[in-house]
C-alpha cells in the first residue's frame, strides 16, 4: 500500500491553485456576465439601432510616406430579412461623409461631431455595400465601404 506524501512545496501550490480558483470565480460572479445587446424579444415593439462612427487610419511607409484611410466601424452589418432597423452614424473623423447605400434609394451624409440616422429595411437577403463617396476607392483614401448582410 502507497502513502500519500505531500511536500511543503506540494501544499503551497495547491493552496495557491485554490486562492486562485476563489478569485476567479469572486471576479466573475462579482461582474455579473454579458449584457445582451438586443435579445430578440420585444422585436416588434421596439426598432433596433445599429451604431456605426466614422474612423481614420494613419500610418507612415518605411520610405516616410503619410498614408491614411477612412472607415466604417463596425464594417459589417447583419439584419434579417423584413427587420426595420435604423443606422445610427456618428461622425468621428472627417469633415463629412456623403454616403449610398448600393441596391436601395437611400443616401445621406454624415458631418463630424454630428448623429445621422437611417432607417433601413430590405426585402430581399443579400449583401449591400455603404459607400461613402468622397473614399470610395484607394485613390480617395479608401474605400470607405460598410456591409449590410441580409439574411433569412
Amino acid at each position: 500500500m502507497k502513502a500519500l506524501v505531500l511536500s511543503g512545496k506540494k501544499i503551497m501550490w495547491i493552496c495557491s491553485g485554490c486562492v486562485l480558483f476563489a478569485a476567479l470565480l469572486f471576479v466573475f460572479n462579482s461582474f455579473g456576465g454579458s449584457i445582451p445587446t438586443f435579445s430578440g424579444e420585444d422585436a416588434e415593439e421596439e426598432v433596433r439601432t445599429v451604431n456605426l462612427v466614422t474612423g481614420e487610419f494613419k500610418a507612415e511607409t518605411a520610405d516616410g510616406e503619410e498614408i491614411e484611410t477612412y472607415r466604417w466601424d463596425p464594417g459589417t452589418i447583419f439584419a434579417e430579412k423584413g427587420e426595420p432597423f435604423k443606422l445610427s452614424i456618428y461622425g468621428v473623423n472627417g469633415e463629412e461623409h456623403p454616403f449610398v447605400i448600393e441596391g436601395t434609394d437611400q443616401e445621406g451624409i454624415v458631418h463630424k461631431g454630428n448623429e445621422t440616422v437611417v432607417d433601413l429595411q430590405f426585402d430581399k437577403k443579400g449583401v449591400y455595400r455603404m459607400i461613402c463617396t468622397t473614399h470610395a476607392d484607394f485613390e480617395t483614401d479608401g474605400p470607405m465601404v460598410a456591409y449590410i448582410v441580409v439574411g433569412d
